[in-house]
């Protein structure tokens, strides 16, 4: 069983608790997940089964959507609702025009820094583990995107947001900076992931959802397939010279290619089809697409090296 699985991830299971219940329902072994969703927080958790587990990375760098409730006048240490609260501030007399005109500011590249209950590591150790030994440890600024962040609308001192958003982007720190700016303080109250890349939450699956279809036998007829969930990324397509090269480790060039993507970048994964149409393996472009050769000596420069093998080198 190869693929994908879109799964609403119901509240107070974590991401690997999905996982674990999964493994068991499918009866397979390779289960991963593309993003860790906090355990009070739902929505969509992209899963990958068996070979698809070698294509998370990509999933992973994928811009994010939500659907927030921030909380306004209370700050707490988890900068969320699980957290104790710390100072409690008035917030009748702000306006939504007032909100909105501090949302402005969070929009575009901001820096966050990563709160203190994190599973982001400092010197080998997750923050979370120092911050429940009561420690707090220093920690660097990170630059993220915020796509789009609008007012909803607003329930007395809820206010409800909706946030596009790049990979690394912390929710509840976004919502405590916000209502820091505000001068009343705020904290994350709910959160539900509505998208995240591909994966959308009018599509998601829930735990006995999966496990309805698994006893009925339909569950096949959910997975979903690495050329449709992948179908935006860059590919190359490959001759059989050039696919027997490339997965056995040597780098090639533009005579073992039958199609180069319009766009690439250095560095960049690119999937790889053979000539029957088979996702083969990941490939790390070399130069940038501009960069690349149309034809003549030039042409046997080396464009893309092995990333990842998806298939056997002998198939």
């Amino acid at each position: 069983m190869d693929g994908f699985l879109n799964i609403n991830k119901p509240a107070e299971w974590t991401s690997h608790d999905v996982v674990a219940r999964l493994r068991i329902l499918l009866k397979v072994k390779k289960v991963g997940h593309t993003g860790t969703l906090d355990p009070a927080a739902t929505g969509v958790l992209p899963i990958c089964l068996g070979k698809a587990t070698k294509l998370a990375r990509l999933l992973t760098e994928s811009d994010k959507e939500y659907r927030a409730v921030m909380r306004l006048g209370e700050t707490t240490d988890t900068q969320d609702a699980d957290g104790k609260i710390l100072v409690r501030r008035a917030a009748d007399g702000l306006t939504e025009d007032r909100v909105r005109d501090v949302l402005v500011l969070f929009r575009g590249e901001i820096q966050q820094i990563p709160p203190m209950y994190s599973a982001v590591k400092i010197n080998g150790q997750p923050l979370y583990k120092a911050a429940r030994a009561g420690r707090e440890v220093e920690r660097a600024a990170r630059t993220v995107i915020i796509h789009r962040l609008d007012l909803i609308r607003r329930e007395g001192s809820d206010i409800t947001l909706e946030v596009t958003c790049s990979k690394g982007t912390y929710i509840r720190t976004l919502c405590a900076d916000v209502g820091e700016r505000l001068g009343v303080g705020a904290h994350l109250h709910r959160l539900v992931r509505t998208r995240s890349g591909p994966f959308r939450i009018e599509e998601a699956m829930t735990l006995s959802e999966v496990e309805t279809a698994v006893q009925e036998g339909r569950i096949r007829e959910r997975l979903l397939s690495a050329d449709r969930v992948l179908k935006d990324f860059p590919s190359v397509s490959v001759t059989h010279q050039g696919a027997r090269l490339l997965l056995h480790g040597t780098p090639i060039g533009l005579q073992a290619v039958g199609r180069l993507p319009k766009e690439f970048k250095t560095g960049q994964s690119i999937l790889v089809y053979n000539v029957a149409g088979d996702l083969i393996a990941l490939a790390e472009a070399l130069v940038e697409r501009t960069d690349a050769p149309d034809s003549g000596p030039a042409g046997k420069r080396d464009l893309f090296r092995l990333d990842k093998v998806l298939v056997s080198a002998d198939d």
